[in-house]
């Protein structure tokens, strides 16, 4: 009789303890789910606060590279006309600037889509461009692509070829004095030659014309002028996309 009742009461307590085991065994399996929880949430929340900063940082990168597309498109498109070296129907350009009004935004938006292209890039690639990041060099690009653009229109060479040479060594120079990236000039490269295929459609449909055409419905310097447009523009949105301002120079 004493071994049964010793057996029983062992058996009793082997069950209390498995039900303690298993009872704190389910306590803790809620407590780790209601951490697993808990942290989704902060993480599903810390992703939408950081996918909202991320949009509206790249809406507000794209809305400043269209106005700066819109402003070079108006003041480099006037000295073409001036120089008449591109051509509008005269019901045309009685409009901002003597322009065309589909050219400032069409220009804009070409501005936004390549200078955030660039980043994006150089981001894909793995390859972030560290080369002259700042604002100064930015605006001395900016600078010198409008005196190629304005060296396009008035200077005075023998032929069409002569001035194309000249514009396409000024455009490399843009490129290694403010760029130096591969991929920058690969995008350049692609920029200009897409760029020159819309012109050439474009003037072949007669929505305008360029004076003295020498490569095929247009000028044959104008893929240097894209190119190095391409350029300027994507140093621009680089810049922006770092989203700091110039740092001082320490002596």
């Amino acid at each position: 009789m004493p071994r049964l009742e010793q057996h029983c009461w062992s058996c009793s307590c082997s069950a209390r303890v498995k039900s303690e085991n298993i009872s704190s065994a389910s306590w803790f399996a809620s407590k780790v789910v209601e951490m697993m929880t808990i942290i989704t949430s902060i993480l599903g929340s810390a992703y939408g606060s950081l996918h909202n900063i991320r949009t509206a940082n790249l809406i507000r990168r794209g809305l400043v590279l269209f106005t700066v597309g819109v402003f070079l498109a108006l003041v480099l498109n006037l000295l073409q006309i001036q120089r008449n070296v591109t051509l509008f129907p005269e019901e045309v350009i009685a409009t901002l600037f003597s322009s065309a009004w589909w050219i400032p935004p069409c220009c804009g938006t070409a501005a936004a889509v390549v200078g955030l292209l660039y980043p994006c890039i150089d981001d894909h690639l793995g390859e972030p461009h560290k080369f002259k990041r700042e604002w100064a060099s930015v605006m001395r690009c900016i600078a010198v692509f409008v005196g190629i653009n304005h060296a396009s229109a008035k200077l005075d060479f023998a032929n069409n070829i002569q001035l194309s040479l000249t514009l396409g060594a000024l455009s490399l120079g843009l490129w290694w004095t403010f760029d130096r990236s591969r991929s920058g000039f690969g995008l350049g490269i692609t920029i200009a030659f897409l760029a020159t295929l819309i012109t050439q459609f474009l003037v072949y449909n007669g929505v305008y014309q360029y004076t003295s055409p020498d490569f095929l419905y247009i000028r044959s310097w104008l893929p240097c002028i894209f190119f190095s447009g391409g350029v300027t523009v994507g140093n621009i949105g680089r810049q922006l996309a770092m989203g700091s301002v110039e740092k001082p120079h320490n002596d």
